[in-house]
């Protein structure tokens, strides 16, 4: 004869993902509404790095290479030079070494495809810094450069940015975005970790609002929190 189990064991899952269905809700909610600027600046940069991959494996074709050990060839000339500049693509202007802007001038002389690639990248990072109706103008100016530029990665990501214009434009309008939300995300999957899971979905938001959520109860012995020294 089968062993009962009591109606609440059969309709139990974990308190995460209770909380997590809560929270997955409010995020989608919200991604309907507009899109993250690092999400649509990411795409640029991963449409970047394709272009850098191409230019990196022609440089190798032609035979820049050399032998290393049975069956192994290492990038010489141009194409260790491509190899290595990846970060220098990647990363903003203010942020550049000197050895990384000489790499990007040596990019511009050598190979202005993948240097337009670059300016594309931070053209539309700049739409996000612009913000308002000057961030929606300097969109459309980019759409328009980025459908004739010729480099098929980035044709494809003006498609891919016009399929969510009305998302975008609302960042630009509102100056808000899904980065407090992922961020609040993340911390709480971490407290998840570290405590290997949770009996019941209150001691999970107990434990989420004493770290993110800046709830400080008074503690028995102790000065109120709230009460200024």
């Amino acid at each position: 004869m089968p062993t009962s189990r009591p109606p609440s064991a059969l309709h139990t899952r974990p308190a995460d993902q209770d909380v997590g269905i809560t929270r997955t809700s409010a995020y989608n909610g919200l991604s309907r509404r507009r899109d993250n600027p690092f999400h649509v600046v990411k795409w640029a940069t991963q449409a970047l790095d394709e272009v850098r991959r191409q230019a990196w494996n022609d440089a190798r074709r032609s035979g820049q290479t050399k032998g290393h050990g049975y069956g192994n060839r290492l990038a010489t000339g141009d194409a260790r030079r491509f190899k290595g500049a990846r970060y220098a693509l990647w990363k903003n202007p203010d942020n550049l070494t000197d050895r990384q802007r000489d790499k990007l001038a040596w990019i511009a002389k050598t190979d202005p495809r993948l240097h337009r690639a670059y300016l594309l990248k931070e053209g539309l990072r700049y739409v996000f810094i612009a913000k308002g109706e000057a961030g929606k103008t300097a969109l459309d100016r980019w759409l328009s450069w980025a459908r004739r530029c010729r480099i098929p990665a980035f044709v494809r990501l003006a498609r891919r940015i016009t399929a969510v214009r009305d998302k975008i434009d609302a960042t630009l309008t509102h100056r808000l975005s899904n980065a407090l939300i992922e961020s609040v995300n993340t911390k709480i999957r971490l407290l998840t970790r570290i405590a290997f899971g949770f009996r019941s979905a209150q001691a999970l938001i107990a434990l989420a609002l004493l770290s993110v959520g800046g709830h400080r109860p008074a503690l028995p012995g102790r000065p109120d929190p709230r009460i200024s020294q």
